[in-house]
């Protein structure tokens, strides 16, 4: 039989890893199967050749983008898993379940990439396990050490049930119920005490910073943008994969976050102003450095501006100004914390500094890393509220994309 006689048959989707190769996938694959290949040529060359091979670090700017990024915005931006789980579970407030396996899922694959971000930093990667024997109660870093490495675990047990349920294994997911509260109530005390601590760092810098950034109030500021932070990002993952992954973005408990967001930033700016009049910090503006500029649009672009926005509610009803507003919240802790580890050091040093395409190469492949992992367990496992969204259609008539 020819070709041109032969009677048509529908071709079956091409499905690989459990996504359906739509071309808009296909491509999304690619790019990801891109980036990560540059990222693991930087990570032999890395690891195999030493800092002085793959970054721009030198002794006047000993931290970069790996400590700036990867590992000081990582954490706070993985805040919204305490944030939403002692909403539902300690305050009671269950109606927010829906964005729980989610945040908790985001805060999990967020601390595995801090990790994975420290281990490219640090000197002696193999040697990260010491904080484990090598006790120094003195030091800020061995508390922050410990926190995550704990706190990392705590998130591992509260996801684990998302998997038990995936496999079918009632007896396990029983045994981690029965200890949830319990896990629950030290993932929050160890999420308040790392968060606070990395700001605490930064106390050892007065002669380094401008008395605008310099605070003896640093773990108090960290930790109140950490939790605003961490409810913009339960926004913008939500969002996000509400578009993706076309499931219902739940804009009604979204319109409530938001507020919350605009109350803690709004909060954080009190605290902030307050900080710096009561320290006579004003007087710092004259002569009016780059430094100072940065704090300024810190404040009015990332913090004053979208929490008078989150208090508006045409933009709380909007699903594209509201993921806007709030991933200008996102981009203004990134920005906080960056700044304090990098150019205002670097700058008070007297050095220069400015990463090295490695440096590029592999924290975007880190990133592309967990944006997969997200995609591929949001996929497989029921993230989203016992397997499929209530608001979601039957996933028989909804097509699998990443």
């Amino acid at each position: 039989m020819s070709a041109l006689t032969r009677p048509w048959r529908p071709q079956r989707p091409r499905v690989f890893l459990g996504f359906t190769m739509t071309p808009r996938v296909t491509a999304a694959f690619a790019v990801a199967g891109m980036i990560l290949a540059i990222g693991a040529y930087a990570s032999v060359v890395r690891f195999f050749r030493g800092l002085g091979a793959s970054t721009n670090l030198n002794d006047l700017a000993p931290w970069g983008l790996w400590i700036g990024f990867d590992v000081m915005s990582g954490v706070a931006l993985a805040a919204g898993g305490f944030v939403i789980a002692a909403t539902v579970h300690i305050f009671h407030r269950e109606r927010y379940e829906p964005l729980l396996r989610p945040a908790i899922l985001t805060a999990f694959l967020g601390y595995l990439l801090v990790i994975f971000g420290l281990l490219y930093d640090i000197g002696q990667p193999w040697r990260i396990w010491h904080a484990i024997i090598y006790w120094n109660p003195h030091s800020v870093l061995f508390e922050v050490a410990w926190c995550v490495m704990t706190y990392t675990t705590v998130l591992a047990l509260e996801f684990a049930p998302v998997v038990f349920e995936r496999l079918r294994m009632p007896r396990p997911q029983r045994i981690l119920r029965a200890i949830s509260i319990p896990l629950i109530i030290l993932g929050i005390t160890l999420s308040t005490m790392h968060q606070s601590s990395l700001g605490s760092m930064f106390l050892i810098f007065p002669e380094k910073l401008s008395p605008l950034w310099y605070t003896p109030i640093f773990p108090v500021l960290f930790f109140t943008s950490a939790v605003a932070v961490g409810l913009a990002m339960v926004t913008v993952e939500s969002l996000l994969s509400a578009k993706f992954m076309r499931r219902d973005a739940h804009m009604d408990l979204l319109n409530t976050v938001a507020r919350a967001t605009a109350v803690v930033l709004l909060i954080y700016a009190v605290i902030k102003v307050t900080d710096v009049t009561i320290r006579g910090a004003w007087t710092a503006l004259a002569p009016f450095e780059w430094t100072d500029l940065t704090w300024l649009l810190e404040l009015g672009l990332t913090v004053l501006l979208p929490a008078a926005l989150l208090l508006t509610p045409a933009v709380r009803a909007s699903r594209g100004k509201l993921l806007a507003t709030q991933a200008l919240v996102v981009i203004g802790v990134i920005a906080n914390r960056v700044n304090l580890a990098v150019p205002s050091l670097v700058a008070a040093n007297r050095g220069s500094y400015f990463p090295s395409w490695m440096e590029f190469a592999i924290t975007l492949a880190l990133l592309t890393g967990g944006v997969v992992a997200f995609a591929f367990a949001a996929k497989h496992l029921p993230v989203f509220t016992g397997g499929h969204d209530r608001h979601e259609p039957s996933p028989h008539a909804v097509s699998g994309s990443g």
